[in-house]
């Protein structure tokens, strides 16, 4: 290793002449690294304004500094608490169910036998993701509609005697959020298992053939083991939304019938800094939100790095 080490050391030169000899390249990164500071990192000093009182005519240095009075506002409010709680449980749902279908789906398009039946299945579970979350919005809401053709189908087969209010019944937004977010994601994120699946050594398969091992077999034992890295730092990413949730399905499919279980974070944050114009509370509510998405993906970095060995960084 140390003679690695050393030849490496020789052919690459010092830091500094490697940049110098890669600088065409070094200059091609630079319009990148330049967007990032400006639209990604710059913005970062906008979070000041959650520890203001902050006021346009003021800007940043004219506004008063009242250190964690809106953070101490926002933990003593109880809509606060009303949409953190369905934040967390609509996430903790969409991870355990919804995040894992994808693999799922790969893992059984990937057993289909007919190569032709098999494009047509995966051609056709990518269309939703290419439709807008209004128009998704809209065909659930008019299927599920009282009137609609899920309604008039279960009273047809004498499931059910009356229509079921869908959409103003809050205990069913939950498991209608999971159904669209499969529904709309599970093709489009499949995609990458499937290109995972496809690195995977034929020769392996043929092995395990010889020897006997079922389809079942071969899953379990060859290409679950080769998909745990990916599906990791998936996982690692996936986490750090917890306290984030899907502001598509809060503002076009929630109502005041289903808020309980409806309003979301975000939805909180957005009502607050446009709707009623307090700017500095609704940059503290999403600064909350960005110190627990990082702690959270800290956190989940280290547990999967404990278990899986697979780390992020």
């Amino acid at each position: 290793m140390k003679d690695a080490f050393g030849k490496r050391k020789k052919i690459g030169g010092s830091g500094l002449g490697t940049f110098r000899s890669q600088l065409a390249l070094q200059l091609m990164v630079l319009p990148c690294m330049a967007f990032l500071l400006i639209f990604a990192y710059v913005p970062i000093a906008g979070n000041v304004i959650a520890f203001q009182d902050f006021n346009l005519s003021g800007g940043f240095f004219g506004s008063r500094f009242i250190g964690l009075a809106h953070f101490r506002e926002m933990f003593a409010d109880p809509s606060f608490y009303m949409a953190m709680r369905n934040t967390v449980i609509l996430s903790l749902l969409n991870m355990l169910i919804v995040f894992p279908a994808p693999l799922l789906f790969a893992l059984i398009v990937n057993e289909i036998p007919f190569l032709r039946f098999k494009k047509i299945v995966q051609t056709s579970s990518y269309l939703p993701n290419f439709i807008s979350f209004a128009m998704v919005a809209s065909m659930w809401i008019f299927l599920l509609d009282p009137k609609g053709m899920v309604n008039q189908s279960l009273m047809l087969l004498h499931l059910t005697k009356h229509p079921i209010e869908f959409w103003t019944e809050p205990g069913l937004f939950r498991p209608l959020s999971v159904v669209i977010g499969i529904w709309k994601g599970v093709g489009w994120g499949a995609i990458i298992y499937l290109a995972a699946i496809s690195g995977i050594n034929p020769d392996l398969y043929e092995a395990a053939k010889m020897d006997g091992a079922g389809r079942i077999k071969r899953i379990f034992y060859i290409t679950l083991p080769n998909l745990i890295p990916l599906f990791s730092i998936l996982f690692i990413l996936n986490v750090g939304t917890l306290f984030s949730g899907n502001l598509d399905q809060s503002v076009l499919l929630g109502n005041s019938f289903n808020k309980e279980t409806s309003y979301v974070i975000e939805y909180y944050s957005l009502q607050m800094g446009l709707e009623l114009t307090r700017y500095s509370y609704a940059t503290a509510v999403s600064f909350f939100q960005s110190v627990m998405a990082i702690v959270l993906v800290l956190v989940a970095n280290w547990f999967s790095g404990k278990v899986s060995g697979n780390r992020l960084f």
